[in-house]
């Protein structure tokens, strides 16, 4: 299985009389694609009991992800307004004393599973940003870690803390999949970045650039991938469906292990990095986080 940990939320999407409540979050999207891809896959978070928590619960039971480890709190689920400017999305939260958010260390559940996937606003607030960091660190020795950081600068208070969080993380991880913005924000020297991650044991580094397609580097090189040509609708859910097309392509082949990605051959890279760019071709052709099902890509 690979458990995708973090926050589950519901986008505000605008309509022309007003906004749409739809059920996404960055990590959750992931789980979703997955789930709708054929991959085995999980969901840990912190969900709310109201209707909104129903709404997202049901979106994970329609897409086979398996909701055992998730916590249900009598609290409000985070909602996310969404502006589109040209496709483009940036986003307005309300965070504040969530089911998710006011998840804590004594929440954590055992994990018996192939990969962790981490990312998202759930590694900024707290107390749920330390939860999910110590999820990660226990569990990193056990199993392929996956972090995906998905910076959004607006939702930031503390950057030197979440700096130093994802430097603890992403120290452990084997997978890092980061956005152009994301290394801007992280570190301007790129390619020293990368370097680091992979001379300090990371085994592949993916970084996407929307439009202009994916990269992948590894110790043995770099590889790329172009994005396909779609008239888009909006970006919502894009990266999160290419990470979910990536690692279902991984777990298909069987090298989603620790010992499977130290001798990741350039063939299966490829495969992975195209189903990933794919699904993640659907997305954006589609309103809202929308990722496909196996069969619209086969």
């Amino acid at each position: 299985m690979i458990l995708c940990c973090g926050e589950a939320l519901i986008d505000m999407l605008p309509v022309p009389d007003g906004f749409a409540p739809h059920a996404g979050g960055s990590v959750y999207n992931t789980a979703i694609a997955l789930g709708r891809l054929g991959a085995k896959a999980g969901f840990f978070w912190g969900l709310s009991a109201d209707f909104f928590g129903d709404q997202l619960r049901a979106g994970l039971k329609a897409a086979g992800v398996d909701t055992g480890a998730c916590v249900t709190a009598p609290r409000p689920c985070t909602l996310a307004f969404v502006r589109l400017v040209e496709g483009q999305a940036s986003y307005a939260f309300y965070d504040e004393n969530t089911a998710g958010r006011m998840l804590t260390t004594a929440d954590l559940p055992d994990v018996n599973a192939q990969a962790l996937f981490f990312g998202g606003i759930s590694l900024v607030a707290e107390p749920c940003g330390s939860a999910m960091e110590a999820l990660c660190l226990r569990e990193a020795a056990n199993c392929v870690v996956m972090v995906d950081p998905n910076i959004r600068p607006g939702f930031i208070t503390d950057a030197p803390a979440v700096r130093a969080r994802l430097a603890r993380m992403l120290v452990v991880a084997d997978i890092v999949k980061l956005s152009g913005e994301d290394l801007d924000w992280l570190a301007p020297d790129r390619a020293g970045f990368i370097a680091g991650l992979l001379a300090g044991g990371t085994r592949l580094v993916c970084v996407t650039e929307g439009a202009g397609g994916v990269r992948a580097h590894t110790a043995q090189g770099s590889v790329f991938e172009p994005a396909r040509p779609v008239t888009v609708a909006d970006t919502v859910g894009a990266g999160d469906t290419f990470n979910a097309g990536l690692l279902a392509a991984l777990q298909a082949a069987g090298v989603l292990t620790k010992a499977g990605l130290a001798a990741l051959d350039v063939a299966t890279l490829h495969t992975a990095l195209r189903r990933g760019v794919q699904a993640a071709a659907v997305t954006v052709a589609r309103a809202g986080a929308n990722p496909p099902w196996a069969h619209e890509l086969d």
